[in-house]
């Protein structure tokens, strides 16, 4: 099946049916109607199937009826992360090499900048208020466009998407996927998190994410409604939740932290029935939580990739906090060795390795483009993919993800796994978040160093600080060579822009300092800046 079908079948199968609210409020008809003239207003613009069109936009309405649009004509539509350095897009220009690129206000600073580092021969489109010089109007120019099918022969194997993945090991890497991968990641995401026909969400993860796209293909597939929030905003999200009467959040962690932070849970709770998150592990203080204040029906974990989406789902999260259950419906994996020579043969219960997953099923890539090194690193054995995460099965069959195979801290010859520390320490009550690292040190080789971030700002940072490292000594249930040498008080913990911890920040000292303790190890990286 192909998206651009599916969105047409769900228009002539709910007539009536809201699919878009926001900036524009569009039935399923006129949904398809408005993709329809954005498809050929890029076949007049010369764009072929599987050329790519190259998006630098907010999470609006034009990103999400643009996406819609491409996958009517088999192009790959290649969203950018606009969050990304300048001369990180230009690396992706310059490796898509689209044939057009739309982009809008928010975005047009940075696309200006990514272009004048790179060399594309692209038509550039701009969808907003404030004109670029050499850009034509998009608006002017879809509605010029014919409002018919494009006319377009799409297949499954055809091109959809290309996403790229954050560059945190260097480069940023192209993951083309076809429209198998994305309508298979699709149905097994609804069926995962039990979303049922007529469906609400908030259109509150970037599209140029994986999440993203799956909040937004879900409700085309179930006939629900998509309601756009081009900047993540909490009060804003209540709001949205509220008017909208939003029935299923598929958020990040720290986007749900946030709304429990504004204190009206509940007044949200008689509407949303369905939690998912994804992109990082929730800890058991929020995910109770969660649990306590808006009693879901549904509360998913999952755990996953732009590569294949789906490598496993905890369909009952507060049950096992942390866990990441079991494999996914359309989805095979294992726990090996991690060494790069050893086989794929599974590691016993209890045993941390390396999480690998099937590449033979319809969520899977293909590889990487133009980027066979990437390939070799990632893709082994009979076509399993490394995730780079370490994890173990416990005694029940589920799994538990324990930290990246470049995050884990050796201290004193002793493993020691980042996210158990964390765990711990943000069941703390005055911790607000908390990210542990492993910085250099002469005697212990790396030293357990947390980050946290107090839930009063007005506290004294280093009185704070000795208190919690006391804590940990003292009253937390760490086994001695797991307890941080040291506490420091920082800002804000450094994330991407979906919410992962960006623990390479931290180590390489890119955050601001309002104190610390613990003599007994070295600082590591000076901080960029103190406070």
């Amino acid at each position: 099946m192909e998206i651009g079908r599916t969105l047409t079948w769900a228009a002539e199968r709910f007539p009536d049916r809201i699919a878009f609210a926001g900036s524009r409020r569009m039935t399923y008809p006129e949904w398809d109607e408005r993709t329809n003239r954005i498809a050929n207003s890029m076949l007049a613009l010369g764009v072929k199937p599987g050329d790519r069109v190259a998006t630098f936009l907010s999470n609006s309405e034009v990103m999400a009826s643009t996406h819609l649009a491409l996958q009517k004509l088999g192009a790959m539509s290649t969203p950018f992360n606009i969050r990304l350095s300048a001369p990180e897009l230009a690396y992706c220009l310059e490796n898509a090499e689209p044939t057009v690129i739309v982009c809008d206000d928010l975005a047009s600073g940075i696309t200006q900048d990514a272009l004048k580092k790179s060399t594309p021969s692209a038509t550039m489109l701009h969808a907003g208020t404030s004109p670029i010089e050499g850009a034509a109007d998009f608006e002017a120019t879809v509605a010029e466009a014919d409002t018919a099918p494009p006319g377009i022969n799409v297949s499954e194997s055809d091109a959809s998407v290309m996403l790229y993945t954050s560059g945190t090991t260097g480069k940023p890497k192209g993951v083309p996927r076809t429209q198998r991968n994305e309508f298979a990641a699709s149905v097994a995401h609804i069926m995962q998190a039990q979303y049922a026909s007529g469906e609400s969400t908030l259109g509150a993860m970037p599209m140029y994410h994986t999440m993203g796209l799956r909040s937004l293909l879900s409700m085309v597939i179930v006939g629900g409604k998509f309601v756009e929030m081009p900047v993540y905003d909490p009060e804003r999200a209540i709001e949205l939740i509220e008017a909208e009467r939003i029935s299923a959040l598929y958020l990040v962690p720290t986007a749900f932290w946030a709304l429990a932070q504004t204190g009206k849970l509940k007044h949200v709770a008689s509407t949303v029935r369905k939690l998912a998150f994804a992109g990082a592990a929730m800890t058991s203080t929020l995910c109770q939580k969660l649990e306590k204040e808006i009693v879901p029906e549904v509360f998913v974990n999952h755990y996953g990739s732009s590569e294949i989406y789906t490598f496993a789902v905890e369909d009952k999260a507060s049950r096992k906090p942390g866990s990441a259950g079991r494999a996914g419906m359309l989805s095979q994996l294992r726990v090996v060795d991690p060494e790069p020579a050893a086989s794929h043969t599974p590691l016993p219960t209890d045993v941390v390795g390396e999480i690998v997953v099937s590449l033979d099923s319809d969520e899977a890539f293909s590889g990487y483009w133009r980027r066979p090194d990437a390939n070799a690193k990632a893709i082994r054995g009979e076509r399993w993919y490394h995730t780079g995460d370490l994890g173990h099965f416990d005694e029940d069959g589920d799994l538990w993800v324990d930290g990246r195979v470049d995050d884990m801290i050796i201290t004193g010859g002793e493993n020691v796994h980042p996210i158990e520390v964390e765990d711990i320490l943000s069941r703390h009550p005055d911790i607000a978040e908390v990210s542990v690292v492993g910085l250099k040190d002469e005697k212990w080789g790396q030293a357990v160093t947390a980050f946290v971030v107090p839930e009063e700002e007005n506290e004294d940072p280093q009185v704070f600080a000795e208190r919690i490292l006391e804590w940990t000594r003292t009253e937390a249930p760490l086994s001695q060579y797991k307890r941080p040498k040291r506490v420091l008080v920082i800002a804000s913990i450094p994330k991407s822009p979906v919410g992962k911890i960006l623990r390479r920040e931290l180590v390489a000292g890119a955050y601001i300092l309002k104190g610390g303790t613990g003599s007994d190890a070295s600082p590591g990286h000076p901080p960029v800046e103190t406070v």
